[in-house]
């Protein structure tokens, strides 16, 4: 991990996806999270673990991609709305990963009063559709969605640059199949001491096999910190 020396320009992060080539896909990853790397309580209460300025980040993030995703759990668990509203910029198209058909048809996020594009990816296609959303099915693998067989498919249809937004399963879904670019780790000096995790891979048998991305730490306004990861560059995962 690096970090900034004190007096040196901070790289910012948005641009760094703003500036990523256009002859691949580029693919960052969001989290928030406590010191002790939880996501929400047993409850499931998460808002608001992070505060004002890592939320603004999130915004700046989804105004500098072509696409959000998110999986259908999220949506069925937040209903989120997944625009920008917090800064200016313009509305991603909003993705939806939902292998087993679960998406609530008045899902906000599906909505289309601000003629943005809207896309369920799937294994099957579903028996019905609200108007205007696009379909995209994929075909599973262990029951599952490849990610690196979504990204695929959503270039397909010209969409560039992604942001994965929630939950931590489809996070960590694609931190494990190697198709992140980069990982936003907000931080919240807030200590939870149990609930949900924010990450779970694949194990590894030993240290050495960990993944050590190259990192830049940037502390923002309010407390919270943003560990901004370089997974592409990391080469130390056996």
């Amino acid at each position: 991990m690096t970090s900034l020396p004190a007096g040196s320009p901070a790289v910012d992060p948005i641009a760094l996806i703003r500036d990523a080539p256009g002859d691949r896909p580029f693919v960052v990853a969001q989290l928030g999270q406590s010191l002790d790397g939880r996501i929400a309580l047993p409850s499931g209460e998460s808002r608001w673990i992070n505060k004002e300025a890592a939320l603004d980040h999130v915004h700046r993030v989804r105004a500098a991609v072509d696409a959000v995703i998110v999986g259908v759990g999220t949506v069925i668990a937040d209903d989120p709305l997944l625009n920008v509203r917090r800064v200016p910029g313009r509305n991603p198209a909003r993705v939806v990963i939902d292998p087993n058909g679960r998406v609530p048809a008045a899902a906000r996020c599906l909505s289309g009063g601000d003629g943005v594009r809207r896309v369920i990816v799937c294994a099957e296609r579903p028996a019905a559709v609200a108007n205007g959303v696009e379909i995209v099915l994929v075909k599973p693998e262990r029951g599952q969605l490849p990610p690196g067989r979504i990204i695929e498919a959503l270039w397909s249809l010209g969409l560039k640059r992604f942001l994965v937004e929630g939950g931590a399963r489809t996070v960590s879904a694609f931190l494990d199949a190697g198709a992140l670019d980069r990982l936003h780790v907000l931080v919240a000096p807030v200590i939870l001491g149990s609930g949900k995790p924010g990450l779970t891979l694949a194990p590894v048998a030993k240290l050495s096999a960990a993944l050590r991305p190259p990192a830049t730490v940037h502390v923002l306004a309010d407390g919270d910190v943003l560990f901004d990861c370089d997974i592409r560059s990391a080469s130390n995962r056996s």
